[in-house]
């Protein structure tokens, strides 16, 4: 598979992977880089001024409870207060008399911007629910502030929610109370939580979690029916910024946080607004470029192509010149050239190339008489061994074997001139050595013993015609005749690898070396046929007909025999139909 190459690609091919590499892929990268880094940048900032929004948000809800702490510490060091409230008094004229002289100037001015409203819960029985100042009954006792105050035993201030409401609660059991129990309960002001959870400038949803992490409060329209509800169900967006602030060393929030969540469409809607100014710019730097380089490859591009459909004609033998045109780029020049390149072969063509057709035509004539000549030098030679072998038999003895001989020799001499063409199938060729091998049994009698094995898949293939039998007449005659015993010939054909592989052995006198090398050499010389004239008649008509893509070797050990090995190409077409 040949390698891939630039100079294997057209023309327009090229510019149009030199757009997309240098302009249409620059041009995306560049845009959809731009955009990242921008949206990347955007989010960077919002997700750091939500979390600055979320941090004074924070602050300022520790601010509001912080008044609340510090008004339940001031009653709650108070022992004057403490004593006074745990007192038992006479009658509710003393009780009056104490609240006018110090409770009522102890509670008046502890009101601020962070609490609603406080109140004092004691079970003296001596006192009066007055003011800030309210009997702890069993009515309150069952109230959900109060229930969920009693999982609290610390001595600061607890945040609990109840009723949409935050309050902090203390026991006022700084000193001796004589066994009552006396509690504060703080309420915050919520339109000012409200207002900080609103006014935050964080651009999405806040909770706040009480330590068990349930929401107490939120900025949700929806919040009321979350309220009480676990912050870890509630099911968000996949495409939510989360954040969250914990109240760490204090010990009154220990445990409570602010989680916020913002959709991501929301901190990108800026970047959202300058998509379509990114996509429009984009346009432009594809359309202009694009035009551009169009109509560069266009005068490019046609003109190419039109060159090359005209050359495509002088193929055909159409010289047809290239019209025209005011163009002196390096296509315009290439273009002059053709046409004088053009009209110059049309000139010669009738003085050079008709006068080339007709020498090759004359060397293709004489070498088919060459070939003729070859077939019609090799039937008078075997005619000739033939009836040789016939007169020495007949003078040794008069037998009517003669006349079986004699049949054989008729029938190789029918078939060598009935062949009209120079090719036949190896079954054809087959039967012809062996009604020689016939007549050369019949003249050498025991002494020679032959075999001929082929395999039936190649028999009806073509093959030129008495190009195995002048082997094997060689084998016969230069090899058996002068060997002292028992001479076998065996030839075998078959079909390996798509080659047709003939084989021929025998166990004659064989030569030597120097034997050898001078037979390869006298049959790949051009000069007039020698003594073996039928070995270099076939392997004349072998070169003719296959050229240089026919194997011949010759393999021979003097005294002990010689081997011939043939291998020819086989071509499918050569098979006749069935």
């Amino acid at each position: 598979m040949p390698r891939w190459n630039l100079n294997y690609m057209k023309l327009r091919d090229k510019l149009l992977l030199m757009y997309v590499l240098s302009v249409f892929i620059p041009i995306v990268v560049t845009n959809v880089v731009f955009y990242n880094v921008t949206s990347a940048n955007i989010r960077s900032q919002k997700t750091r001024d939500a979390g600055m929004a979320l941090n004074n948000l924070k602050n300022d809800l520790r601010v509001t409870i912080d008044q609340g702490v510090g008004l339940s510490y001031s009653l709650y060091t108070d022992p004057v207060f403490n004593d006074t409230i745990s007192r038992s008094f006479q009658s509710h004229f003393e009780y009056i008399d104490a609240y006018n002289s110090y409770l009522k100037g102890q509670f008046s001015g502890q009101l601020n911007q962070g609490i609603r409203w406080y109140q004092v819960y004691t079970d003296n029985s001596t006192i009066l629910s007055s003011g800030y100042i309210d009997r702890l009954t069993d009515v309150v006792r069952s109230s959900n502030w109060y229930v969920q105050f009693q999982a609290y035993t610390a001595p600061y201030p607890a945040l609990i929610s109840s009723d949409q409401m935050l309050s902090l609660v203390q026991r006022l059991d700084n000193l001796d109370t004589g066994g009552r129990e006396q509690l504060l309960k703080i309420d915050l002001n919520m339109d000012m939580i409200k207002q900080y959870f609103h006014n935050s400038g964080f651009d999405g949803k806040v909770y706040l979690l009480d330590p068990g992490g349930h929401i107490q409060f939120s900025n949700d329209p929806t919040a009321e029916a979350q309220i009480g509800k676990r912050y870890s169900e509630i099911q968000f967006p996949n495409k939510m910024i989360p954040f969250e602030l914990t109240y760490t060393g204090i010990n009154y929030l220990e445990g409570w946080s602010l989680q916020g969540v913002m959709d991501e469409e929301i901190v990108l809607k800026e970047v959202r607004k300058s998509r379509s100014f990114v996509v429009w710019l984009a346009c432009i730097n594809f359309v202009l470029p694009s035009i551009i380089i169009a109509a560069m490859s266009r005068s490019i591009h046609v003109r190419l192509v039109r060159i090359l459909k005209h050359m495509k004609k002088v193929k055909t033998q159409n010289f047809q010149t290239i019209p025209p045109e005011d163009a002196r780029d390096e296509i315009g020049q290439l273009t002059m050239e053709f046409n004088r390149m053009t009209e110059t072969i049309h000139n010669l063509i009738h003085e050079v190339y008709l006068a080339d057709i007709q020498k090759k035509d004359l060397e293709l004539k004489q070498q088919q008489a060459q070939l003729h000549a070859l077939h019609s030098q090799i039937n008078p030679h075997f005619l000739f061994n033939t009836l040789e072998s016939v007169r020495m038999r007949s003078l040794i003895k008069g037998e009517k074997e003669t006349a079986k001989i004699v049949h054989n020799m008729a029938k190789m001499f029918r078939k060598s001139i009935s062949w009209n063409q120079n090719d036949v199938t190896v079954k054809e060729e087959l039967e012809l050595i062996e009604s020689f091998l016939q007549i050369q049994k019949y003249r050498f009698g025991e002494k020679l013993q032959y075999n001929i094995e082929a395999d039936p898949a190649v028999l009806m293939y073509r093959i030129p015609k008495m190009v195995i039998l002048p082997f094997v007449e060689n084998a016969s005659i230069h090899g058996i005749e002068s060997s002292p015993g028992v001479g076998i010939i065996q030839l075998f054909v078959s079909m390996e690898n798509d080659l047709l592989h003939i084989r021929l052995t025998d166990n004659g006198i064989g030569m030597s070396q120097a034997k050898l090398e001078e037979l390869l050499s006298y049959l790949d010389q051009n000069a007039d046929m020698g003594e073996h004239v039928g070995m270099k008649n076939a392997y004349s008509r072998l070169k003719l007909c296959y050229k240089n893509q026919f194997s011949f070797d010759i393999q021979t050990w003097e005294g002990e025999g010689t081997r011939i090995q043939i291998k020819l190409p086989l071509d499918p077409s050569a098979m006749p139909d069935d």
